[in-house]
C-alpha cells in the first residue's frame, strides 16, 4: 500500500512524497519513493507504480543488474544492420564518454532527466546542435523497450522533445545560404595553385573545388565516383549511396554531367585507383577548411560549393526536373534549400580557371595531364 507524506520545504511550498512499501511475512522486501510538487501527481505515481509491481516476475527483476543508457547504446550500434552515419557515431559515442545520463540505469532515465541532459548540452552548443543530440539518441529510446525489453520509456523522449522546443534549448537546422563570390574562389584557386606546384603528391583540390560545383555533388559522393560509374556516352555518372531523408545506403542515382564537370573528369589522370577522385572525403573537407581559414574566407564550407551549383544552374534558366536531373533531388522541396539566386546568366562564362584545370579536348581526344 502507498502513502503519501505531504512536507513543507524551506521557501514555504508544499511539497508531496509518494511511498511504496511491500511487505513479506513481516519484513520489507521492496520499498521506493518520488517527491511531486502536487498530491495528485503522487497518487498517481503510487497507483502506476504498484500495478507495475503487481505484475508476475517485477520484484525479482529488480534484483536484477539494471541496463544502463550507455548499454543501450552498445546495442544499437551493435545490433543495427544500417548503417550508421559518422555524425550519428560520433554524437552516440560523445553521450557514453562526457554525459552522466548514460550511466543511469535505463528505468530511472524520465522527460526531466532528458531535459537536464538538453541544459547540460546547451553550454558551449546552439539549440541545432542540441536538437541533432537529442534526434539520435531518440531513435534508441524507439526500439529499446519493444525491440530488447530494456526499459526507456519513448513517451518520456517524446514528451521532452516537446518540452525543450517550448524553452527554445532545441531547433531546427538552420538553412545555409551562403555561396562563394568569384574573388574567393580565384583566391583559392591561386593557393592551391602554389601547392599543387610544389607537391606533386597533393591533393588536386582546384578540379576537386570546380567538379563540385559543375556536378553539384557531396564531398563523400566525389569520392565514390569510379571510372566504371562514369557513362560517358550518355553524359552521366552513378552517384551511389546518395544521402535522403530516408537512408541513403543503396541507394545508387544516375544524375546527368554539365559540359564542364565532364571536362573535368576528362582531365583526370587514369591511374591504378578505381577512383575518378582517388581521395578520402576527410582530407578534402580538411584542406578546403584550412584552406580559407589561412585566406581570411569566413564561413564557407566545402558542401557550400553544392549550393552554388544548383544555384548556378537555376541563374543559367533551368527548370526544376533539369536541375535535379543533374542534382539528384526527389522533391521541390528539399531543392530549394540549395537554390539561392542572387543573378542571371552564368557568373563562371569565361572563367580562367576552368580552362587551366581542365583544357578544352580536342574533337577525338581527352587531355589527361
Amino acid at each position: 500500500m502507498g502513502t503519501i507524506i505531504e512536507r513543507k520545504r524551506r521557501n514555504g511550498q508544499k511539497s508531496y512524497t509518494a511511498q511504496i512499501r511491500i511487505m513479506r511475512e513481516g519484513a520489507t522486501v521492496h520499498s521506493e519513493a518520488q517527491t511531486f510538487e502536487r498530491r495528485p501527481a503522487a497518487a498517481a505515481w503510487i497507483k502506476k507504480r504498484e500495478t507495475e509491481l503487481a505484475e508476475p516476475g517485477a520484484l525479482e527483476k529488480l534484483k536484477e543488474p539494471q541496463s544502463t543508457l550507455a548499454d543501450a547504446i552498445d546495442r544499437y550500434i551493435r545490433e543495427s544492420k544500417k548503417a550508421i552515419g559518422r555524425t550519428k557515431s560520433q554524437v552516440l559515442e560523445k553521450v557514453k564518454e562526457e554525459f552522466e545520463i548514460a550511466n543511469m540505469p535505463c528505468q530511472e532515465i524520465g522527460s526531466a532527466e532528458i531535459v537536464e541532459f538538453a541544459k547540460e548540452l546547451s553550454q558551449g552548443r546552439q539549440p541545432q546542435t542540441v536538437g541533432n543530440y537529442i534526434s539520435h539518441l531518440s531513435s534508441i529510446f524507439a526500439i529499446a523497450r519493444p525491440a530488447w525489453k530494456i526499459d526507456l520509456d519513448y513517451s518520456a523522449m517524446e514528451d521532452a522533445q516537446i518540452v525543450l522546443k517550448r524553452l527554445g534549448l532545441t531547433a531546427k537546422s538552420t538553412q545555409r545560404d551562403r555561396r562563394p563570390t568569384l574573388e574567393e574562389l580565384d583566391r583559392l584557386m591561386v593557393h592551391y595553385s602554389d601547392r599543387e606546384t610544389r607537391y606533386a603528391a597533393h591533393i588536386p583540390m582546384r578540379r576537386l573545388i570546380a567538379f563540385a560545383i559543375f556536378s553539384t555533388r557531396r564531398q563523400e559522393e566525389i569520392s565514390r565516383i569510379t571510372w566504371s560509374d562514369y557513362d560517358k556516352g550518355n553524359k552521366r555518372v552513378l552517384v551511389r549511396d546518395m544521402k535522403n531523408p530516408g537512408e541513403k545506403i543503396g541507394n545508387d542515382v544516375w544524375c546527368d554531367l554539365t559540359p564542364e564537370a565532364i571536362r573535368i573528369i576528362g582531365a583526370m589522370p587514369r591511374i591504378k585507383a578505381k577512383e575518378i577522385f582517388p581521395h578520402e572525403a576527410r582530407s578534402i573537407s580538411a584542406s578546403f577548411t584550412r584552406a580559407c581559414c589561412l585566406l581570411g574566407i569566413e564561413d564557407l564550407h566545402f558542401h557550400d560549393l553544392r549550393h552554388e551549383g544548383v544555384s548556378r544552374l537555376f541563374e543559367l534558366g533551368w527548370n526544376i526536373p533539369h536541375v535535379a536531373t543533374v542534382s539528384g533531388h526527389r522533391s521541390w522541396n528539399s531543392l530549394k534549400r540549395y537554390s539561392h539566386i542572387k543573378q542571371r546568366g552564368d557568373k563562371y562564362a569565361g572563367w580562367k580557371w576552368l580552362d587551366i584545370i581542365a583544357p578544352a579536348p580536342n574533337a577525338d581526344t581527352e587531355s589527361h595531364p
